[in-house]
């Protein structure tokens, strides 16, 4: 069976909530849905987020982007060539990472469909359920506390506090959150590059000394900075996550030969797809280094791919996969669904995902 067609369609979702980081606020989920079309008529999906702040692309530039170059590579090939289209798809263009993950879980799951697995098994797991921590946005310290202690009590035993806006105050805020979720809960911190590294060592320092128990802390300085990163992480107990500091193989590399981090989170639309992240997580764990798998604003097409490598991969520490619970209806027919704070991947071939909305 060859590849016949590749389609873009744009998907607006509202959220049930605002999601606030130290880098943006949205309502919405805006992405890109690329659909592959085999000669019998099969379909793949694959998703591109609209993340302007992170990976520099919007969702004309991934139009644009898949409609051509990347359209081009698939067009009238093979769907059983998919190791050697997952690598001309992430040479075919500099950076588009995003762009190139969407083409890359569409052909993932096209070959899924193609032999009636679905992507978990494809990918090599015997599971579909996933457990997922829960992030709670930047905000007051009430607001932390309320919406910490809301999610704790809809069964998320693991919560990622969104901090960095205001260095001055985000020890208090976490210490809140603290309070009002009780031990029982995990607690991961991200700053989302948002403080220097002096008030990264200070802030990090004062959650240690005031015994708040912190899991991890994720990207406390500027993605740039791997110095800075690598002087938090020497200077700091608790372990130190590198984000958007590490889009690809040879940004991991970077940070391994620094030093600069204790763990990484690799996505998806930061990596270009499936393929890039599997060898990311096999070199992360050559080298000694945690991992979890995250997501950005996307929805259950982007982060069902993710939780399919995560069921056929695993990782150090729970992963971050509660992007498509914010969206007040989901966009798509079919696919995952949450049950608290676990992610439930359907069993059917490839996705799981009839159509959209």
């Amino acid at each position: 069976m060859t590849i016949s067609g590749v389609r873009c369609h744009r998907l607006t979702a509202a959220l049930h909530t605002p999601f606030v980081t130290a880098l943006r606020r949205t309502e919405t989920l805006e992405t890109t849905v690329v659909e592959i079309t085999d000669s019998d008529g099969r379909r793949g999906y694959g998703e591109a987020p609209q993340v302007w702040r992170v990976t520099g692309e919007s969702l004309e530039s991934a139009n644009a982007c898949i409609a051509g170059p990347l359209a081009d590579v698939v067009r009238g090939r093979s769907t059983d060539d998919l190791t050697d289209l997952s690598t001309e798809v992430a040479g075919a263009v500099a950076a588009n990472s995003g762009a190139k993950a969407a083409v890359d879980m569409a052909l993932h799951d096209l070959a899924a469909r193609r032999v009636g697995l679905s992507l978990p098994q494809f990918l090599g797991a015997s599971r579909h359920e996933v457990p997922t921590d829960v992030t709670v946005s930047a905000g007051t310290v009430e607001q932390l506390s309320s919406d910490a202690a809301k999610r704790a009590a809809e069964g998320f035993d693991v919560l990622k506090l969104k901090v960095g806006t205001d260095a001055s105050s985000d020890v208090a805020r976490v210490a809140a959150v603290r309070e009002a979720v009780g031990p029982d809960v995990r607690i991961r911190v991200d700053a989302n590059q948002g403080w220097t590294p002096r008030q990264a060592v200070r802030a990090i320092r004062a959650l240690e000394d005031s015994g708040v128990d912190v899991e991890f802390v994720e990207q406390p300085v500027a993605a740039a900075d791997l110095d800075g990163l690598e002087a938090v992480t020497r200077r700091v107990d608790t372990p130190v996550m590198a984000d958007e500091s590490v889009f690809g193989l040879r940004d991991l590399s970077n940070v391994i030969h620094k030093r600069a981090a204790d763990l990484v989170n690799i996505k998806l639309v930061k990596c270009g797809g499936l393929a890039t992240a599997r060898a990311m997580l096999q070199f992360a764990a050559a080298h000694g280094v945690g991992v979890i798998v995250g997501s950005m604003m996307e929805g259950p097409i982007g982060v069902g791919a993710a939780a399919s490598l995560v069921a056929a991969y695993g990782t150090t520490y729970t992963s971050d996969l509660d992007a498509a619970w914010w969206t007040a209806a989901s966009p798509v027919v079919g696919g995952l669904v949450y049950d608290g704070s676990t992610l439930v991947l359907p069993r059917s071939p490839g996705l799981g995902i009839e159509g959209l909305t």
